[in-house]
């Protein structure tokens, strides 16, 4: 039983969160292939989306259009003729065939209208319809001027044109910091051949998906037959995120979405976390042969930065030379005299003088009584020898 189309409208404005500006039944090919396929398209944004009827409320394929190049008839406009217009994008070529040569017109002004962000000239259209075209082009100005800052893209998505600006640091590392920690910057195979690989390091990838505005989830699910991988689109909007199941479930935040699928798998599933290796012990190898580990160059000792102090030869030098001495002076010994040049005289009272001086007089006068009194022994002990000599002679005659 399908649902009425007022339901279905309601869950894709809700799911793409852009306005509509023109839809209708179209059929579309890769210029590779061989036989076009029928959708129904809805032009939302600068967004094709493509469903399998009009009656699924969840889209099959969608065509990016901020990218187009260049939008060819490929056969001159008639009326009650099929239109067949080829699409050259970044990476592919697609061609759009409408049933009817009027219906096509309509498509194609809508399309380079909202990529252009201008009515195209020679629009082979009635007034009314342009009217219409008009009004697409400025609810998509205010939504260009209104749109809130793209999810970090990966770098494989990333466009090579150099003209393009390049975002704040600071927005970056706040986009950045937003993230979970199972966010990965991988495609659909490189994360199911993570999880396929390394199954104990989770069973959840959050990943940037092919479509701007948007991620994916890649599961790996334990089942009674296996293991199995899905894959999950989440669509980011102003108010949130749309995780587009069978019924859309509307989120805050990515932290959420990773919620919604923990409680719906009664936490079967983990978040995807490389393990990081660690060294448990150092083993160094022996040096070569051929290399000497003692080094025959002799070690050079770092000169000292302090001038050395400088020492005299000898002690004469330091000494001034002498002076003649007064008698009134009194100097200190010379082995108790720490510095001679701070050596000053000391005058001496009356009463020291003359006691020093009667200690002179007393002095010499008993080195001169010592003195005549060895003279005296010295001429006795002479008279002494000379008699005993003369007395030894007289015997001997």
């Amino acid at each position: 039983m399908s649902l009425p189309a007022r339901i279905v409208h309601k869950r894709r404005a809700t799911i793409t969160d852009l306005p509509l500006y023109y839809s209708g039944h179209l059929l579309k090919k890769l210029t590779k292939e061989k036989d076009f396929k029928k959708y129904y398209g809805e032009l939302r944004g600068s967004t094709l989306f493509l469903y399998k009827d009009d009656t699924q409320d969840t889209y099959t394929e969608t065509l990016d259009l901020e990218g187009l190049k260049s939008m060819e008839l490929d056969s001159p406009y008639q009326r009650k003729e099929p239109t067949i217009f080829t699409l050259t994008l970044h990476k592919e070529e697609v061609q759009l065939k409408m049933e009817n040569a009027d219906t096509g017109e309509e498509w194609r002004g809508y399309i380079l209208t909202v990529v252009k962000k201008e009515i195209p000239s020679k629009m082979q259209l009635l007034p009314g319809q342009m009217l219409l075209l008009q009004d697409a082009l400025d609810q998509e100005r205010r939504r260009i001027r209104a749109r809130p800052a793209l999810p970090p893209r990966p770098p494989f998505l990333l466009s090579a044109s150099s003209s393009s600006p390049t975002p704040p640091k600071d927005e970056l590392d706040h986009c950045a910091s937003a993230l979970p920690a199972c966010f990965l910057s991988v495609t659909r195979q490189e994360a199911e051949r993570m999880l396929e690989e390394n199954p104990e390091c989770g069973s959840i990838i959050l990943r940037p998906s092919t479509l701007a505005k948007n991620y994916a989830l890649t599961l790996r699910l334990l089942t009674p037959s296996g293991p199995v991988m899905k894959n999950f689109r989440v669509t980011a909007i102003n108010s949130g995120f749309v995780i587009e199941l069978d019924t859309p479930v509307t989120v805050s935040s990515l932290d959420d979405v990773l919620q919604y699928f923990f409680e719906k798998t009664e936490y079967r599933l983990h978040p995807y976390m490389e393990s990081q290796l660690y060294d448990t012990c150092i083993n160094v190898s022996p040096a070569p042969k051929c290399i000497s580990v003692t080094s025959t160059t002799p070690k050079i000792v770092p000169k000292a930065q302090v001038a050395p102090m400088l020492r005299s030869q000898n002690k004469a030098e330091l000494l001034p030379p002498p002076t003649k001495q007064e008698e009134d002076e009194y100097l200190v010994p010379e082995d108790q005299c720490p510095d001679v040049h701070n050596l000053k005289p000391v005058q001496m009272d009356g009463e020291r003088r003359e006691v020093l001086k009667i200690r002179r007089e007393n002095f010499y006068t008993e080195t001169d009584m010592m003195e005549a009194t060895t003279k005296t022994n010295e001429a006795t002990v002479k008279s002494h020898s000379g008699t005993a000599q003369w007395i030894t002679e007289s015997a001997a005659e």
